[in-house]
This record gives C-alpha cells, sequence and structure tokens, in this order.
C-alpha cells in the first residue's frame, strides 16, 4: 500500500495530465482555422487594448453598432497563443504560413485581429510582401478602410506609400472607377494631374485588364506619376512576349520624345536579356531616332560576350550610316574588353573611313593602358583630324609612362 502511495499514485496523476494537455492542445490544433471567425457565445473575448482601439479604429466604413450591442470586431477572438509564438519566433516558412492563414480568412469581424498580426512582425522593409497580403485582402471588402490604416498607422519613410500602392491596386481590380475618384480626391500635390496615387491603381488594373492599365498611363501628364507607371508597364509587356512588347513600346506618342526614348532603351535592355533574335531584328529595322540607339546599344551589349562575330555581321548588314557608326564603335568597346586581338582583326577588315573613326577610337583608349605602343599605331589611322589628335595624346601620355624615350622618338618620327 505504502509503496503504491509513493509510486503508483504520482504516476497514475501524471499519466492523467499529460492526457489532458494532449486533448486540449489538440483541439487548439485541430481548429487553428477557425480562430478568425466569430467566437461563440460561451466564449469569453478579452477586450482589445486601448493601443489597437486607437490604430484601427475608424479605418472601416462598415456601419457601427450601438454600445448597447457588440460589433463583430469586439466579439471577435484574440490572435492565439500559438500565432503569437510562431510570429514572432517562428522561421520564416512558419511565420509566413501562419500569417497567410489569417490573412485567406480576413473579413470585416476579424480586422483587428489581423492587424495585431500583422504589427507584431519586425517593421520596415522587411514585412513588405506580408503589407501586400494584408492590404489587398483588406481592399477586398473595405478599400477605403485599409487606404485609412495605410495612411495612418504605416511607417512614412519605409512602408506608407508601398502600403497605399497595394490598397489602391486591390481596389482598382474590384472597382476601378471607385478607386480612381478616391485617388483624385485624395491627392495633395501641387500638380493636380501628376498623382502619383493613379500607379497603384495602374498596378492592380495590370492584373486583370493591362489594356485598361495601359490606357490610363496615356492618359497622365509628363511627370513622376508616368515615369513610375511606365517602369511597372514597361514589365508587364515585357512578361507578354517580345512581339507585345515592341508593339507597345513602338506606339509610344513621339511627341514625348524623352520618355520615348526611356521606355524604348528600357525595352531593348529586358528583350536582349531574354530574346536576342527577336532583338535584332527589331533593331535592324528601327528608324533612325534616339531609342533606336539605346536599344542597339543593349542589345551589342548583350550579344558580343556570347557571340562577337555575329554581332559584326550583323552591324555590318544595318542600312543607316549613322546607325552602323554607332553600332562599329559600341562592338569595339565591347569586343575590345573580351577579346582585344579579334577585335584589331574586325577592324583591319573594315575599309579606313570616317565612319570607322569612333570605332578605333573606342579600341584606343581600352587598349592603350596594356599596349601603348600599338594603340599610338592605331590613333594615328584615324581619319578625322580633331578627333585622331585626341586619340593620339590620349595613347602618347599612356607610353610615355612606361618608355617615355620610344614614345618621344615615334613623335619626332610621325610629326
Amino acid at each position: 500500500m505504502n509503496a503504491f502511495i509513493k509510486i503508483g499514485l504520482p504516476w497514475a496523476f501524471s499519466i492523467g495530465t499529460v492526457f489532458y494537455l494532449g486533448l486540449y492542445f489538440g483541439s487548439k490544433a485541430t481548429h487553428l482555422n477557425k480562430v478568425w471567425t466569430t467566437s461563440s457565445p460561451a466564449t469569453v473575448t478579452p477586450k482589445p487594448t486601448k493601443i489597437m482601439e486607437e490604430r484601427v479604429e475608424g479605418y472601416s466604413t462598415t456601419t457601427k453598432l450601438p454600445p448597447s450591442a457588440p460589433s463583430p470586431a469586439q466579439a471577435a477572438p484574440s490572435m492565439p497563443p500559438n500565432l503569437q509564438r510562431i510570429l514572432q519566433g517562428g522561421d520564416i516558412v512558419e511565420r509566413l504560413g501562419a500569417y497567410l492563414d489569417a490573412v485567406r480568412s480576413m473579413d470585416p469581424t476579424n480586422v483587428k485581429n489581423v492587424v495585431q498580426a500583422f504589427e507584431e512582425l519586425p517593421s520596415g522593409y522587411g514585412r513588405h510582401l506580408e503589407m501586400k497580403l494584408l492590404m489587398r485582402s483588406w481592399a477586398n471588402f473595405d478599400p477605403e478602410g485599409a487606404l485609412a490604416y495605410a495612411s495612418n498607422s504605416l511607417d512614412a519613410k519605409s512602408e506608407r506609400r508601398f502600403g497605399i500602392s497595394e490598397a489602391l491596386a486591390g481596389w482598382a481590380v474590384k472597382d476601378e472607377k471607385a478607386a480612381i475618384s478616391w485617388a483624385q480626391a485624395n491627392h495633395s500635390g501641387n500638380e493636380k494631374g501628376d498623382n502619383p496615387l493613379l500607379v497603384g491603381i495602374i498596378k492592380g488594373l495590370m492584373e486583370t485588364d493591362l489594356d485598361a492599365a495601359n490606357r490610363l498611363f496615356l492618359s497622365l501628364p509628363g511627370g513622376t506619376a508616368r515615369w513610375q507607371a511606365s517602369s511597372l508597364l514597361a514589365d508587364r509587356f515585357t512578361q507578354e512576349g517580345s512581339a507585345a512588347a515592341i508593339k507597345w513600346v513602338q506606339q509610344y506618342p513621339r511627341d514625348d520624345s524623352r520618355m520615348r526614348e526611356t521606355l524604348l532603351g528600357q525595352i531593348g535592355a529586358k528583350l536582349a536579356r531574354q530574346d536576342l533574335e527577336a532583338t535584332s531584328n527589331w533593331a535592324k529595322t528601327m528608324q533612325t531616332e534616339p531609342g533606336a540607339y539605346r536599344v542597339t546599344e543593349n542589345l551589342i551589349a548583350q550579344w558580343t560576350p556570347k557571340d562577337p562575330q555575329a554581332v559584326a555581321t550583323w552591324v555590318n548588314e544595318l542600312q543607316d550610316a549613322q546607325r552602323r557608326k554607332h553600332a562599329m564603335a559600341e562592338l569595339s568597346a565591347k569586343w575590345s574588353t573580351i577579346d582585344p586581338v579579334a577585335t584589331a582583326q574586325w577592324l583591319n577588315s573594315q575599309p579606313l573611313s570616317p565612319d570607322l573613326d569612333p570605332a578605333i577610337a573606342s579600341f584606343v583608349s581600352l587598349i592603350q593602358g596594356r599596349d601603348p605602343e600599338g594603340a599610338t599605331g592605331w590613333a594615328h589611322s584615324i581619319t578625322d583630324p580633331a578627333q585622331r589628335k585626341r586619340s593620339l595624346q590620349s595613347a602618347l601620355n599612356a607610353w610615355k609612362q612606361t618608355d617615355p624615350d620610344k614614345a618621344n622618338a615615334w613623335l619626332k618620327e610621325n610629326k
């Protein structure tokens, strides 16, 4: 009997305790996905703290109930301790998984809880993905509430602009006109037409209606908003494929020459990284304009390391003399850093002419540090007197650093 009291009774008590705790926590795990729904009458819900009331109160546009009747947000349960632990100390997979469960089931009854889960995360740029999920989900049922929270509670330096943009993007997907109306009414800038808030709307429209996004983009006046939106659309049209991207950028108005040149350069750079053939065909047939030079530069920069001989053939086939001259200089500059001997052989195969001068000058500037004597000889072959003088002076200065006697002797012989 004494042995039972000393050993058996504590053992039985321990087994019972473990069994009870297992049932309790097992039930908690089973119903994790249900913690974001309205609690039953038996649930005792802690009153939201004053801090959370100040942060979230007034951000929802849903109808407020009289004081005697608890509002849906007050009836929602507090964030479970296990979810709090994951959000505060779990690894990135656990944290995102738990947070995604919360955001996915977000509705007017649990806004405060989901916002609290978001605010448990470290602030700053590290939570931009989580913020995007919060703003997009919130905008599905209360976009003005999401925008009020973003405007009043997010950090102005690192988060506010992004949060507002994502909320507007989510709203635009549901109601483009209402989102535009809010953006126009809430833009505080001096230039009313140049409204950066519309960039968020363009971002949302791009996901569901690319033509509508482009129409809004083209309606913007020249300024900050149009510049910001242009990069977003350049990325999006490039994702649609080379043909779609080229068609879009070619149709950009020519009266906005600066933006057109920038966009052509952006599209040229993106396409050259993913589709050399389409980019080379496009660049060859482009009309001469500033943007065409940007496309050619990006194409040669991406193509030369892979197949410089093919680039040389392409350059020689260009019909426009000015573009061919520019392309030869670009090829010479890029090729010289990879294989100066092959570059010299290519230059030797070209007839001496003013069109070749820029290519030789580029070659001289890149080899004079390693071969100043050879660079001096090449500089001396430039046909344009002014350019020849500049290149010769540069090459001779480099030569004098390594062998001044030989450089001065050459200079005397070739005056």
